[in-house]
């Protein structure tokens, strides 16, 4: 494992190399239940400084998360067959840079957090340990992936609060609903993604559910946090009498969900990759796509 950048890279090519590492073009994805959270507070857009600032703390919330995994899980990485070529384990991304892009990214949240609304930046603290504490759970509980799931799902919570500035009254149940149904999605398919690992998990001393109670009870929980998932945006759209568009999205996530667990089985986990990225991403598109529709129309 080497410390240092490999020589003869520019400090572009680690840059860029580091937006690689982390899958920077995948926070779009993450953005959806940010931006739900957001239009869902607002009964429709919300203002050009809310979605700015929204989008700028998800951007560095999203990095500063990767940046410490990636840090915090080093010496893991570098024995597991399926990670050990990552550039943080081989020097081609320097601890020194992650570090640096983790500080940076920590300070633009604080920033965002602060033009936001006070409630905002009060309750910034409490998002950070969650943010840098979630890569260190695996070491001491199979908790973890529901750790993870309720990380993301302060996403659509602090889209919620950067149009409102209020998170304890009677009618902002429908961001704790909404956080609790990425809690359930996230956690679902990182149980789904953490089967893949069981073996290295296990010599590692790794507390990963499939590692502690097995694939099959892992892929069983999964389905019950997908189930529960959808039940929890059904609630939503009852609550707030969200309009068809809604409704015709929640039925296709659904669908996207069931597919997602039916893929991967106990005896054959070779489409996981699928299941994670591609699917969850057309998830969250089509959810918000919809909610949004349902909220103009």
């Amino acid at each position: 494992m080497t410390a240092a950048a490999q020589p003869g890279r520019s400090p572009l090519d680690s840059v860029r190399t580091f937006l690689e590492l982390i899958k920077f073009e995948h926070t779009i994805f993450a953005l959806p239940f940010a931006y739900l959270g957001m239009c869902l507070a607002a009964g429709g857009l919300p203002t050009f400084h809310q979605f700015f600032w929204v989008t700028v703390a998800m951007a560095a919330a999203r990095t500063l998360a990767f940046a410490v995994n990636r840090l915090a899980d080093r010496r893991y990485d570098a024995t597991n067959p399926r990670t050990k070529n990552r550039p943080s384990v081989t020097g081609a991304v320097s601890v020194r840079l992650m570090a640096g892009f983790a500080l940076g990214a920590l300070l633009l949240l604080a920033l965002a957090a602060a033009l936001l609304n006070p409630l905002a930046l009060l309750l910034f603290p409490g998002a950070l340990v969650f943010l840098i504490g979630y890569s260190y759970t695996k070491r001491f509980t199979p908790l973890c992936h529901w750790i993870l799931g309720f990380t993301d799902g302060l996403a659509p919570m602090g889209g919620w609060i950067a149009v409102t500035g209020s998170i304890f009254a009677p009618g902002d149940l429908p961001a704790w609903l909404l956080m609790l149904a990425v809690t359930f999605w996230i956690s679902g398919f990182d149980l789904i993604y953490a089967c893949q690992d069981v073996q290295h998990d296990q010599q590692e001393g790794l507390h990963s559910w499939p590692s502690r109670y097995g694939i099959a009870s892992a892929l069983f929980l999964a389905k019950v946090s997908h189930a529960l998932t959808i039940l929890t945006l059904g609630l939503l759209g009852l609550l707030l009498a969200l309009a068809w568009p809604f409704w015709l999205a929640l039925v296709i996530c659904a669908a996207l969900l069931a597919y997602e667990n039916a893929i991967v089985q106990p005896n054959d986990l070779s489409r996981i990759n699928v299941a994670f990225f591609n699917i969850n991403s057309y998830i969250a598109l089509t959810l918000f796509v919809g909610t949004f529709v349902a909220l103009i129309v």
